[in-house]
């Protein structure tokens, strides 16, 4: 570890206490997939208003992530995230108070805005504070925990709708956000600028260096359909799929999103275990994306292809593929000096969640498009994930055109 967490205990507080509010924060981006049905039936919502109620919650990520990049590096994350909790703590309530779609939309948005910093705040930290193989760890359980928020999401939440209604989980929501607050407010260290002065990255500049950086650039289009995609399949369509194309009850559809969860949170901490090895060894994280991303695709190709017979295997095989794009955030943090961790991360998230919005909002545009056409549910979806299939890879084989970039990038021990 690098200066300010000198002390393994120590180093393990600060990891959980932003582990617990990065779980609450995929625990809300996922649970509107376990509500569809209920949200559905409630407000009497079409497809595109089903997307675009979820895709509200990576609007309002899009919103933050350009000015938080620059808060990031120049206040910290102690700072930031316990600002941005207490908007999310707001969103939950008004949800939980909605009577409307439109009320629905903006608390959705503003919940959004609130656990934006859930990740980017330790990733950056992270950055300064842990040698480059404990940050690819470190990154990579932070996203298992996240899964863990998607397993939370799934069979407890559908367990718990009967005993208490969708409304009441959001006041407990809320309330655990205020204790992840806390946490952080107790564990987090306090920041001091980087010498970002010295490499010619003052922690007061925009993000033209981060803009301008050819790793940075080759790595956009993937972020944008086919890590945005995959978080946008996974927090949302997968189970419209399973009900609307494979013939699933709603409970049967939420108990496989649970074991799709479970497969997840299993595969991230694989991840954890190898990064270091990995990087130890110089294998680039460029090269673990250029050879996984194929795999992700052809298991796309094989759900459109079985269609109706598509159903939780095909799910799992699929998503548990696609979590070797999120190997590029950190691979971005490090391409760029530690002043610029902050923003660098920012950037790219930024690029990520628009990804989200437009898939999870354009896949539902299209569903309804080829349903007025006359196609039934199967090939409606079949269509609609079919274009986004094409995006995928067309966004594949620009990565793999790209030029070259600088040799900082490959992610070599430091």
């Amino acid at each position: 570890m690098h200066g300010l967490l000198t002390g393994f205990g120590r180093g393990v507080a600060v990891f959980l206490a932003f582990a617990f509010a990065y779980f609450l924060s995929t625990l809300i981006r996922a649970i509107t997939a376990t509500l569809s049905p209920t949200l559905t039936a409630e407000f009497e919502l079409h497809a595109r208003d089903l997307g675009l109620l979820a895709g509200g919650y990576f609007l309002g990520f899009a919103f933050t992530q350009l000015p938080m990049g620059t808060w990031l590096d120049r206040h910290g994350p102690k700072r930031v995230i316990l600002c941005f909790l207490s908007a999310a703590v707001a969103g939950c309530l008004l949800f939980s108070a909605a009577t409307q779609f439109w009320v629905l939309m903006a608390a959705r948005v503003l919940t959004g805005v609130g656990v934006s910093a859930c990740l980017m705040a330790p990733l950056t930290g992270y950055r300064r504070w842990f040698d480059p193989p404990l940050q690819l760890r470190a990154n990579s359980w932070m996203l298992m925990v996240g899964s863990l928020g998607l397993v939370g999401a799934t069979l407890p939440v559908r367990l718990l709708i009967p005993i208490t209604g969708w409304r009441p989980l959001f006041w407990l929501l809320a309330a655990g956000l205020l204790l992840a607050m806390l946490l952080i407010a107790w564990a987090a260290p306090a920041w001091r600028p980087a010498g970002g002065e010295a490499s010619g990255t003052p922690s007061s500049a925009g993000y033209a260096a981060v803009w301008r950086d050819p790793f940075f650039r080759k790595l956009v289009p993937v972020g944008f359909f086919n890590y945005g995609g995959f978080v946008a399949m996974l927090t949302l369509w997968v189970v419209p799929w399973l009900t609307r194309v494979a013939g699933h009850a709603p409970h049967e559809a939420a108990d496989a999103l649970f074991q799709i969860s479970i497969a997840m949170l299993i595969t991230y901490w694989l991840w954890g275990v190898a990064n270091p090895w990995l990087v130890r060894r110089g294998v680039p994280a460029d090269r673990l994306i250029a050879w996984g991303l194929p795999f992700s695709m052809l298991a796309l190709a094989a759900i459109l292809v079985l269609g109706p017979a598509a159903g939780t295997l095909a799910w799992m095989v699929f998503l548990c593929g696609s979590t070797v794009v999120a190997l590029a955030q950190p691979a971005v943090a490090m391409a760029l000096p530690p002043a610029l961790a902050g923003r660098a991360l920012s950037a790219y998230n930024l690029v990520v969640f628009l990804g989200v919005f437009v898939v999870q909002w354009g896949v539902g545009l299209l569903v309804d498009l080829f349903g007025r056409a006359g196609f039934d549910a199967p090939g409606a979806f079949r269509g609609a994930l079919g274009l986004f299939l094409g995006c995928c890879l067309l966004s594949y084989f620009y990565f793999l055109w790209a030029p070259p970039h600088n040799r900082r990038t490959r992610l070599r021990p430091a």
